[in-house]
């Protein structure tokens, strides 16, 4: 056991666990957050991304130890229900979620992607989100929804 300490989407935290426990058990589990979630515990779906300093990470498979003194920004913490972060807002006026298990994932990498490259092209943004997977199939709304969020953002 070891005392972890890093923030979540602004505020300082500590947790006492393995250090090789993965970052979204102690999200989750330890700090009672609802999101993001368990997928597929291997870093394969998406479903449990979070910003790491900045750039998008599978939460389900970073061990603890590597966020000490970091920066983890969660999905709630990109935006608020008053100021949401333009993706968000994209992703509601698009009407895209159907369950919402997915879209840690997808707004996640977007927002890292479009901070890096505000001008990124269609092929850019589906390369960076290759891997991501939905199982509602809202793909062609997910990507409409980006680009909204791109133009809101220019």
């Amino acid at each position: 056991m070891a005392s972890i300490k890093f923030s979540v989407d602004g505020k300082p935290v500590s947790v006492n666990a393995d250090p090789n426990m993965p970052l979204l058990y102690a999200l989750r589990n330890d700090l009672k957050m609802t999101n993001p979630y368990f997928g597929c515990g291997l870093a394969q779906c998406g479903a449990c991304t979070v910003h790491l300093d900045g750039e998008p990470m599978r939460s389900c498979v970073m061990p603890l130890s590597a966020v000490q003194g970091k920066k983890v920004t969660t999905l709630q913490g990109l935006g608020t229900p008053e100021k949401p972060h333009p993706l968000q807002a994209a992703y509601v006026e698009e009407q895209v979620p159907q369950c919402g298990y997915c879209i840690d994932g997808w707004i996640m990498t977007a927002a890292a992607v479009l901070k890096k490259n505000p001008k990124a092209t269609d092929a850019q943004i589906r390369e960076a989100l290759a891997g991501l997977k939905c199982r509602c199939g809202t793909h062609v709304a997910i990507l409409r929804a980006i680009k909204r969020a791109q133009a809101m953002m220019a």
